[in-house]
């Protein structure tokens, strides 16, 4: 296990902002503490058995794939930590809205996995800088567990082409792969331990393998963005406010909720689902929900 990243105050130095800029990536960096992070895990999986069955209107696993900080309150009060708001400043500016919140949970000895892709493909958002995404893990993501794996200098390039395969075993909405060949002596594997999280640009190329460990594999990723950022693609878009102000109004503002599936957030985010699947399934032959089942 590799040290955390030593911070200036609980922010990013120079060094540190200069070498996620170089290569589009950083980790380890220090994010909730370790038992923060063990606490987090006890929870999503107490509201996995609690929910599971108890009569969402869409199964429990689209609302942990999918916008979970509209209806979790775990989900917004993590991305909303001043620990982690203070490293993603360094990356954002002091102005911070959550666009996402999502769990990626692979479970022990399966074949989901992670295609190589860039984050902004389908997101209407463009080849932007001010998206940064830090990837909480609340179970050990190491390469056995299949953490992630970065191309160093990637996010330099523009949007590739992607092909989609909606394979059933890929996480990702459209089974979505670059278009590129990736050798293995280019990836860098991002082992990352409960207490860190990793940083990277939306346009660093990245996936991730299975899991063969005897462990689940449960990772928080949090979608962070400037507010001066907006949707290209769709008439609207929403996010939460975290840190700042949004002085741009191209945002509908997303509140925190204020328990788990109420009915007032369960409606926000069908709406906010419905939105941005025009967005994210644009083009997709004979798809237009983001995670249907």
């Amino acid at each position: 296990m590799l040290d955390s990243l030593e911070l200036a105050d609980g922010h990013l130095s120079d060094a540190l902002q200069a070498q996620y800029w170089r290569d589009g990536f950083l980790f380890p960096c220090p994010a909730i503490s370790r038992d923060e992070a063990i606490a987090a895990r006890t929870e999503i999986e107490a509201i996995e058995q609690k929910w599971l069955d108890n009569g969402l209107p869409l199964p429990l696993s689209t609302y942990k794939r999918v916008n979970s900080h509209v209806v979790m309150p775990m989900v917004s009060r993590i991305a909303k930590n001043p620990a982690v708001l203070d490293v993603v400043e360094g990356i954002l500016g002091p102005d911070i809205m959550i666009f996402s919140g999502e769990f990626f949970i692979k479970e022990p000895r399966t074949k989901h996995i992670v295609s190589m892709h860039q984050d902004l493909t389908y997101w209407g958002l463009g080849a932007i800088d001010g998206l940064v995404t830090a990837w909480i893990p609340l179970s050990p993501a190491t390469p056995k567990s299949g953490c992630m794996d970065f191309v160093a200098g990637s996010h330099k390039n523009a949007i590739l082409e992607h092909e989609d395969t909606f394979d059933e075993d890929n996480l990702l909405s459209r089974g979505q792969e670059v278009k590129v060949d990736v050798a293995d002596a280019d990836k860098t594997a991002i082992e990352i331990h409960p207490g860190q999280m990793s940083l990277h640009h939306g346009l660093t190329i990245h996936g991730s393998g299975p899991n063969s460990s005897d462990d689940r594999r449960i990772a928080l990723v949090i979608r962070y963005i400037r507010p001066d950022m907006a949707q290209q693609v769709g008439d609207k878009d929403y996010a939460m406010m975290a840190r700042g102000e949004d002085r741009h109004g191209n945002f509908i503002h997303v509140p925190e909720p204020k328990a788990d599936f109420t009915p007032a957030a369960l409606t926000l985010y069908d709406e906010i689902r419905a939105a941005q699947s025009k967005v994210m399934m644009k083009g997709a032959a004979g798809k237009n929900e983001m995670y249907a089942t």
